[in-house]
């Protein structure tokens, strides 16, 4: 399974952002991570590719929604009111059997990465 990202780029704060990540093949789950300047990678929100259940991590709360296109193999972030804080390389990964969506190593397939970049 090969997942493509898009959606990444220049953003004022205050903007909003919506990111698509499109898998080759059927999924069980897909999940957005996102790695800032000297951080960690870290999980933003992932749902099963049914939309039946969603987890975001408490920092991605209110702030963010990811959503599942079964038909399409898609996963959406989206995310407005932009904080330069928000400033990441988002990462799109798959599970391909349910798993516990906040550990990375449940994620067979990883994207390549879309920088975001929110300037003040």
């Amino acid at each position: 399974v090969q997942l493509q990202a898009s959606g990444g780029g220049l953003v004022q704060s205050g903007g909003s952002l919506r990111l698509s990540c499109q898998a080759s093949g059927r999924t069980s789950g897909m999940a957005w991570f996102r790695q800032a300047p000297g951080k960690e990678r870290e999980l933003v929100a992932a749902t099963a590719m049914s939309g039946r259940s969603a987890y975001y991590a408490e920092s991605a709360k209110g702030r963010f929604t990811i959503s599942a296109d079964s038909a399409k193999n898609t996963v959406y972030l989206q995310r407005d009111n932009l904080k330069p804080e928000d400033t990441a390389v988002y990462y799109c990964a798959a599970m391909v059997r349910p798993g516990n969506y906040a550990y990375p190593a449940n994620y067979a397939y990883w994207g390549q990465g879309t920088l975001v970049t929110v300037s003040s």
